[in-house]
């Protein structure tokens, strides 16, 4: 038991799966995994361990943000000893190229800032994915005729951005997608030993501005999470 994750010793399983809601990580625990048990609800943040093809698999709500996931992830990693962090989540479309309903997998995160700011100091380090994770999500994908794209996202520290500038510059220079919390989890993986992966599904785009219909999520997130799982096993 943590500060912040009321779970015990042996209820967080080695491969943890971090929405940023936790009720998504309700939905996705009752949904893919068998035997699911709640193993944390310490300020309404849900856990839920259980089964997938025979693999524990915890899936542990993180919040918004890099500050929430942050305490969420040195948790798991140094209290209860997770190996594998994915990172299921919505995200913004920033390239024409990719659409409403597509999975984006971040191979790495440019930031303004991250809660890790403080170690690296003067230092910009370039977070990333972990290249086994990355390959194995992007197979899964393509198995499942998915259409996705591998390259840079952008971690936001706001979710109201008043930058067009610095987003014209996301755009200029490739990026993906926008989300807010990937950035500090690579940072800890790299920092701990760990793999950690973002698999996002891009629900807004802030070019085109489309944005999914509520009653479509449900199905394009599930995508986002067999995606997951099936790469965090192979």
């Amino acid at each position: 038991m943590t500060i912040h994750i009321g779970a015990a010793q042996n209820d967080i399983a080695p491969t943890v799966l971090m929405p940023g809601d936790p009720y998504r990580a309700k939905w996705a625990a009752e949904t893919f995994l068998q035997d699911a048990r709640c193993i944390n609800e310490v300020r309404g943040m849900l856990g839920f361990t259980g089964t997938w093809n025979g693999h524990p698999v915890t899936i542990q709500g993180s919040g918004m943000g890099m500050p929430s996931l942050s305490i969420y992830a040195n948790e798991l990693i140094k209290d209860y000893n997770a190996q594998t962090l994915i990172r299921i989540g919505s995200c913004g479309g920033m390239q024409n190229k990719v659409g409403i309903r597509d999975v984006i997998l971040a191979m790495t995160a440019s930031t303004l800032s991250t809660p890790s700011r403080g170690i690296f100091k003067e230092l910009n380090f370039a977070p990333c994915a972990d290249f086994d994770l990355l390959v194995a999500a992007h197979k899964a994908a393509t198995d499942k005729g998915v259409p996705t794209h591998v390259g840079g996202i952008y971690s936001s520290d706001v979710f109201y951005d008043e930058r067009p500038d610095l987003n014209e510059q996301m755009v200029r220079h490739g990026i993906l997608g926008v989300e807010m919390e990937a950035a500090e989890l690579y940072n800890l993986a790299a920092r701990h030993g760990r793999r950690a992966l973002a698999v996002l599904t891009v629900s807004d785009h802030l070019l085109t501005h489309e944005a999914l219909p509520a009653e479509d999520r449900e199905r394009s997130f599930g995508d986002m999470v067999e995606i997951a799982l099936q790469a965090a096993f192979v």
